[in-house]
């Protein structure tokens, strides 16, 4: 598990990175200075700052997404050292150096800017500085963080520990109006998770609340105010790209998120609060608050400033970059999978981009969830799979009900027992093809509906049997309003083992209490522990899994 050092997080300099001795690479084309950037410079340069902090993403054994957004013009730079647990730079064979130019982060991109580190030691601690030089080389403000890499595949199983790595999971950042409480000291379950000192973090969507407008005050049902930090941004539903941005430059003002990103790799995920309460491809929506009701177009941007905000990998070796056409952005494939070694493969899910419109979801024929170049990908991917664990992360629960509407289903759950119908036949299928190659030790982790839960899914309970039991794991929100808990439709037999939600629906983030996490904890002996947790850190349920051989 990862280790943070006594190294400070955030560090002020205007030397130049020391380059001596450092390999100079970057899987993106570094590119040159933009126009506008080498246009006559003032007399006196403003020194170049990094305002959302950084952050690591889609780290696997050898490579890793770095990621920082500056306050101009300017080209990322990297530095990578391999430290101990105590935060001291390794010598001798275990001394590794690396300093990364990146691409050019310009206006085009909100002043982001992402480096795909590859050919890295496996299971080595990293410390990372990032800065950005201005056209005139000169380096404006370092910000300082760390992460691990995972295990090799081949590691050896005689030295268990080296396999050993926890993670954690959540979703749903600064919605239903709750956002930055500096009183009440910001977005806490952001720490509350970097406590317990993870490997990595899964965020499985709902990473902003575009269509949640954050007010300067609100008054919560017992009479204590709420007083949020506001921007312009934030202020109203999100429409524009600016806007859009603009909620994702919101949640990085939080102290505790700079913190957790700067020191922990994300695996990231979007769902629908990204562009709009319960979206799917082609919905014209209604609601007043808009003048543009075509999803489409809120979505491309929507997308795009996700992608831009998030430590997700552009590199074209693992799967399309988002491109331009037509004067559309067209955004990148973002299913994917992270290997974490011989004991851990996670399968990033895309449950929103392929989605077919909410119906009563009793359609005698498959409906999408996934999109059936998705379906395929996960079957192909999952049975392939040589890791003990096979983690899906999903940014749906599977056997929940979450209506839209007084008919329809958001969730591909369609309030019916009986077998299965419309979106759930995509799901059974997969599950169906599990089972038919021999797919063991499957687990599933989601968030979205504002509580947590422990689910076991057996045939044994259910109208659809042609699968093997499993676990799925809910947690949310890590700041937003509580909900919950809802229905189960017993298609793939769904059995509450635990729940615990707020005592009232949309209740307020204040005291914690309803704020909720997943850890999980992956043992030298193969043991996968996960525990559901609330954002002051207490743990309020686990289960122990024993990997089937």
């Amino acid at each position: 598990m990862t280790d943070f050092s006594r190294r400070t997080l955030v560090k002020g300099s205007l030397a130049a990175l020391a380059a001596g001795g450092l390999a100079t690479a970057g899987a993106a084309a570094v590119g040159t200075a933009p126009a506008s950037a080498v246009a006559a410079a003032p007399l006196v340069r403003r020194r170049l700052t990094l305002p959302s902090g950084i952050a690591t993403g889609d780290v696997s054994a050898e490579s890793a997404v770095l990621w920082a957004r500056s306050s101009d013009a300017g080209r990322m730079v990297a530095t990578l050292r391999a430290i101990d647990d105590a935060g001291d730079v390794l010598g001798g064979k275990a001394a590794f150096s690396r300093r990364l130019r990146g691409p050019w982060a310009t206006e085009n991109s909100d002043f982001t800017a992402k480096i795909h580190a590859d050919k890295l030691p496996a299971r080595t601690r990293f410390a990372l500085d990032i800065s950005f030089e201005d056209d005139g080389g000169a380096t404006g403000q370092t910000v300082s963080g760390t992460f691990r890499t995972a295990p090799a595949s081949n590691a050896d199983a005689a030295n268990q520990e080296q396999r050993r790595q926890s993670f954690v999971w959540t979703g749903d950042t600064a919605g239903q109006g709750w956002g930055i409480n500096e009183e009440i000291g910001g977005m806490r379950g952001y720490k509350a998770m970097l406590d317990t000192r993870p490997d990595f973090f899964i965020h499985s969507g709902d990473t902003i609340y575009a269509d949640g407008p954050i007010s300067a005050t609100v008054t919560e049902k017992d009479g204590q105010v709420w007083k949020n930090i506001v921007t312009e941004e934030v202020s109203k539903v999100a429409e524009t790209l600016k806007e859009f941005r603009g909620r994702h430059r919101y949640n990085s003002m939080d102290a505790n998120m700079q913190a957790m990103f700067a020191n922990v790799p994300v695996l990231a995920q979007w769902d629908d609060h990204e562009t709009h309460n319960n979206w799917y491809p082609g919905q014209i929506i209604e609601d007043s608050r808009y003048t543009i009701r075509d999803v489409n177009v809120l979505a491309a941007r929507g997308r795009q400033a996700w992608q831009e905000n998030m430590p997700i990998s552009e590199a074209a070796t693992l799967w399309r970059p988002g491109t331009y056409q037509d004067g559309q952005y067209q955004p990148a494939r973002i299913y994917r999978k992270i290997n974490r070694g011989p004991q851990l493969d996670v399968f990033c899910l895309d449950m929103r981009t392929y989605k077919s419109p909410n119906t009563d979801g009793k359609e005698p024929y498959a409906t999408n969830i996934l999109g059936q170049e998705q379906v395929d990908w996960l079957i192909k991917e999952v049975k392939q799979s040589k890791a003990t664990w096979k983690v899906i992360a999903a940014d749906l629960p599977l056997g929940l009900v979450v209506p839209d509407g007084p008919v329809n289903q958001e969730s591909l759950s369609n309030r019916d027992n009986g077998a299965p119908l419309g979106r759930e036949l995509e799901i059974a299928g997969v599950l169906s093809a599990f089972k038919k190659h021999g797919v063991k030790n499957v687990v599933w982790v989601t968030a979205d509906v504002h509580y947590c839960a422990a689910h076991h899914y057996s045939p044994e309970r259910a109208a659809f049997t042609d699968f093997n039991p499993f676990w799925e794991f809910v947690a949310g929100p890590i700041n937003a309003g509580s909900f919950g808990p809802n229905a189960l439709d017993g298609t793939f037999g769904p059995e509450v083992v635990f729940n615990r939600a707020g005592r009232f629906a949309g209740e307020s983030p204040r005291d914690g209490q309803n704020q909720y996490f997943g850890h999980v904890d992956v043992g030298t002996d193969g043991s996968f522990t996960a525990s559901l947790r609330n954002a002051n850190g207490e743990v309020l349920f686990t289960k122990v899994l024993t990997p089937e051989l």
